[in-house]
C-alpha cells in the first residue's frame, strides 16, 4: 500500500469516526422521512401511541433483532443517550471499515486466471 493511499484511509477513517462519535448525538430525534410517512393518517396521543386514523404505522411488526445489545442505533445499558448512540455509532463504522478492508484485501489477492 503507497504512503498516500495509508493516509488518505487513515483520514477517511477518523473523519467517519468523528461523524459517528460525535454529530450523531446532535441528530434530530423527530421522524424522517419513512417514519413520518408511515404515521400519515393517523392520530397520536402524548405518549406517542396511535388514538385513531389509518396508517402504515398500524402494520408495524417486532423486529427479530429488537433485543441486541445494538438495537435502535444506542448500546443497551449506557444510561447517557449521546454516549450510547455515539460508541454504538463508532462501532459500527469499524465493523464496516474492518468488513470491507477485508473483502477487498482477499479481493487484491486473488490472482487473475490464466486461460
Amino acid at each position: 500500500m503507497t504512503r498516500r493511499l495509508g493516509w488518505f484511509l487513515a483520514g477517511g477513517l477518523l473523519v467517519a469516526l468523528l461523524l459517528a462519535g460525535v454529530v450523531s448525538g446532535f441528530a434530530s430525534s423527530s421522524p424522517d422521512g419513512l417514519d413520518a410517512t408511515a404515521r400519515e393518517g393517523c392520530t397520536f396521543n402524548a405518549a406517542g401511541e396511535i388514538t385513531g386514523g389509518s396508517c402504515m404505522l398500524q402494520q408495524e411488526q417486532k423486529h427479530q433483532l429488537e433485543e441486541s445489545p445494538l438495537a435502535g442505533y444506542s448500546i443497551r445499558g449506557l444510561g447517557d443517550g449521546r454516549l450510547s448512540t455515539g460508541l454504538s455509532g463508532v462501532l459500527g463504522v469499524l465493523a464496516t471499515f474492518a468488513l470491507g478492508g477485508g473483502v477487498f484485501w482477499l479481493a487484491r489477492r486473488r490472482t487473475p486466471e490464466k486461460v
